[in-house]
Parts: C-alpha cells; sequence; structure tokens
C-alpha cells in the first residue's frame, strides 16, 4: 500500500514544495517531504537548489524551464518510474524488459545506491553481470584467435596457428579436416576395441591362447599413434601449458593413450623374462581395461557432451536430493522386505545388506528376479516400494532437465553476442580508418 501520496503525472504548475520533473517526454511531480528521504539523490540536490543558479541547475539536468519550474531529463521513462519507488517504498524492482546493466547505470545518473534494489533484483544482475563476463571472456578468445600476424616471432606465429588448427574446428577447413579426423579415430577405436573381444574373429598364439586379431591390432596401433601426435602437438602449441596439463579432457586423453604404451613396455619386458608371464599378461589385462576411457575423448568434440556435463554440475543438489531419497527407501524397504520375509522357510532375503541388492533393483524398476519376495506382506512391500522409487526418480528430473534446456539456450545466446560483439568492434574499427584516412586527404 502507498504510505505517501503517489506521483503525480500531470500537466500545469506544481504547488509549493513540490518539484516538476520531465523524463523523456513523461512529466511528475514529486512532493519535496518525499524527495528529502534520500538527501544526496540527484531529485533532493535540485528541490535545494536556487533558481537563480542556472550553472548549478545545468550540471544537474539537461534543461529547465523556470516560468513552470520544470526540469527536463533526456533519459528513459520506464526505468524512471521504477527509481521513484525507492521514495516511497525505499526499495526499488527491476521491471521485465529492462536491461538490468543499463538500469544500474541508471540509478548512478539519479545518485541512489545499489544497496536499495531488492534482494530477487541483485541476484538478476548478478547473472547478467556473470552473463557479461561470459561474453567479454568468449571475445578475447576470438580476438587472441585473430591476432595470429601480431604475434612477435616467427616461433610464436606457428605456435598460435598450430594451436588453432588442432583447437579451433572452426577456424578453417584443415582444423574442420583435422577435428572430423580425430572423432572417426576415437570411433573406429571404440569400434575395434569391441570387435576384438569375439572369440571367433579372435586367432590363438603360439600357446593356444586366443588373442586379437593382428588386423585389428594394426588398426589399434595407428589409432593410438594418431592420438599421440595430435596430444603432444596440441600439448607443444599450448600457450599454457600448466593449464593445459590440468584440465580435465587433457588428462582423459592422457589416460586413454598411456595403457597402451605401457602394454607394450609389458609385453617387451615380459618377453625379455625381466618379469614373469603371468603378471604381465594380469597388468595387460587390467590394462587394457583402461582403453574404455577413450570414449570420453568424445567429450572434448561435443558441444551437446560438454553442455551435458556442465548441466550437471549444476544440477548437483536435485542429484544429492535424489540419492538421499533413494538411499533412505532402499534402508526402508530392505529392512522391511528382511523382516517380513523370515516367516517363509525358503527365504531369499538372507540378511539386511543382502535385501539391499533387491531393494535398489526394485526402487529402479529393473528387478532381475534373482532376489525376490514369497510371502503377501513381503510382495505388499514390493509394490510399494517400486511406486515409491518411481515417484523418488521422477521429481528431480524436470529440474535436472531444465536446468540443461537453460544451460544449452545460454551458451548458444553467449556465443551469438560474442560473435556480434566481435563484428560490431571490426565496423567500429573499420570506420575509425576511413574517418583517419579522409582526413589525412583533406
Amino acid at each position: 500500500m502507498w504510505t505517501v501520496p503517489k506521483p503525480n503525472y500531470r500537466t500545469g504548475l506544481c504547488t509549493e514544495g513540490e518539484i516538476a520533473v520531465n523524463i523523456g517526454g513523461v512529466r511528475v511531480v514529486l512532493s519535496g517531504d518525499v524527495l528529502k528521504r534520500y538527501p544526496e539523490s540527484r531529485l533532493a540536490e535540485l528541490l535545494d537548489c536556487s533558481t537563480q543558479n542556472s550553472e548549478l541547475i545545468s550540471s544537474l539536468c539537461d534543461d529547465f524551464d523556470a516560468g513552470k519550474k520544470e526540469f527536463y531529463f533526456d533519459r528513459d521513462p520506464d526505468a524512471f518510474k521504477c527509481i521513484i519507488d525507492v521514495y516511497y517504498f525505499d526499495e526499488i524492482h527491476i521491471k521485465r524488459g529492462i536491461c538490468p546493466i543499463c538500469f544500474i547505470k541508471e540509478m548512478e545518473f539519479w545518485k541512489i545506491e545499489q544497496s536499495v534494489l531488492d534482494e530477487c533484483c541483485k541476484s538478476y544482475l548478478s547473472e547478467k553481470e556473470e552473463e557479461l563476463k561470459e561474453i567479454a571472456n568468449k571475445v578475447k578468445v576470438i580476438l587472441e584467435d585473430l591476432d595470429v600476424e601480431q604475434c612477435v616471432t616467427r616461433t610464436q606465429r606457428c605456435q598460435k596457428f598450430l594451436w588453432r588448427l588442432m583447437e579451433k574446428p572452426e577456424s578453417s577447413l584443415p582444423a574442420r579436416v583435422i577435428a572430423i579426423a580425430s572423432f572417426l579415430s576415437i570411433l573406429v577405436s571404440a569400434v575395434v576395441m569391441c570387435i576384438g573381444t569375439i572369440p571367433e574373429l579372435q586367432v590363438a598364439d603360439a600357446e593356444g591362447e586366443l588373442v586379437e586379431h593382428p588386423t585389428l591390432e594394426a588398426i589399434e596401433t595407428t589409432c593410438m599413434l594418431w592420438f599421440t601426435t595430435e596430444f603432444l602437438l596440441r600439448l607443444g602449441s599450448s600457450p599454457n601449458k600448466l593449464r593445459f596439463a590440468l584440465s580435465i579432457m587433457n588428462i582423459i586423453d592422457f589416460m586413454a593413450i598411456m595403457p597402451f604404451y605401457v602394454v607394450l613396455s609389458l609385453t617387451h619386458f615380459g618377453s625379455s623374462s625381466m618379469m614373469e608371464l603371468v603378471n604381465v599378461q594380469q597388468a595387460v589385462q587390467a590394462l587394457r581395461i583402461m582403453r574404455v576411457a577413450r570414449i570420453f575423448k568424445l567429450a572434448r568434440h561435443s558441444s551437446g557432451l560438454q553442455t551435458l556435463t556442465y548441466a550437471l554440475k549444476r544440477s548437483l543438489k536435485e542429484l544429492g536430493l535424489l540419492l538421499m531419497y533413494m538411499g533412505v527407501g532402499i534402508f526402508v524397504f530392505s529392512a522391511l522386505g528382511y523382516t517380513m520375509e523370515q516367516s517363509h522357510p525358503e527365504t531369499l532375503f538372507r540378511s539386511i545388506p543382502q535385501s539391499f541388492w533387491w531393494a535398489i533393483i526394485t526402487m529402479t524398476t529393473v528387478g532381475y528376479g534373482d532376489i525376490y519376495p514369497k510371502t503377501t506382506l513381503g510382495k505388499c512391500n514390493a509394490a510399494v516400494s517400486f511406486l515409491c522409487g518411481v515417484i523418488a526418480i521422477a521429481l528431480p528430473i524436470h529440474p535436472i532437465i531444465n536446468n540443461f534446456v537453460v544451460f544449452y539456450n545460454k551458451q548458444k545466446v553467449l556465443e551469438t553476442a560474442a560473435k556480434h560483439e566481435v563484428e560490431l568492434m571490426e565496423l567500429k574499427s573499420g570506420k575509425q580508418v576511413r574517418r583517419k584516412s579522409k582526413e589525412q586527404l583533406e
């Protein structure tokens, strides 16, 4: 509710103790008592200054009509309607459709502190500021990619060119070809790894044991040589070696390459009788499992997988709630299932920890059937458990999906905004060059 008179949007002269301001064609009459609530604001200064002091008035407003005692401002009237709320409610809300960054500039012009912003608007403002920082970072990356010719030495130019070739598929056609080749190599390597486990395609070695076909091993070796060359070129051309080494995706790349060379070393040492053959075979078998890590290399070439990773990071709270719901349900229903099934002589519920497995596959609606209730109460408990499991899983899913969609759309908008910003900078720089050339000709 309004505790003081509302601002008057009227024509005519203002009475004693009032001030008339014209904001972009919108005339508002404000009470002096209201404006004195914030004596350091621009409007309060206009109220206190004398109409005879034209220099002071000119520094505070764009124009002044002494006859009407009306001050003119070439500002946004919609933003001003939000600004005057501070005099009546001691807080400001940013209306929808107004840019929060521009609104902060309006507040600075009217000399209103940002502390009067409501908490919801402060969070909205911080979100927009983060988006601007992300756009600035993207613009900086784009400009760094365009400034290859500004490198001082030939080595720096070659390093910059090689970095763009290996890391920026959108920079040129050769870079795009390399990215496609890397993507196909990952797929081929993953397919070969799977096909190599088919017994019909394996061959017997000298000891009669089945091993991978030599053709598949040759393909595997070719792919690993490509991965190694690619990784070394990216490492050598990286502008920041430490940051490159600590990157999660680069660690995954290294973990996908390393087992291949360790297996070669162990095989060589084993054949040279430096290690026991049994230990070598066990180590080789364990390291071959690590080849699964190479499938994660696809994330470096897929923006969708990267967006999914970031969305899951932002959904840690929802995922934590899901795990908490499932954990409580698993504990409760496994304990109930164990208790209810003890009366049956052929019970499959030997202990509560063993019942955890039954509760997990029941609540997730998998139901392998290796453990199942045989009593009527146990079956009722199972029915309630999988209904609760469906509800527990369904509740946090929507926020997680929403985070993914919001983050994905946000990244697309930020990338487009960054490209437009670079285009505007290029247009401005082109205009400045043409203007300087004109001045030189004149």
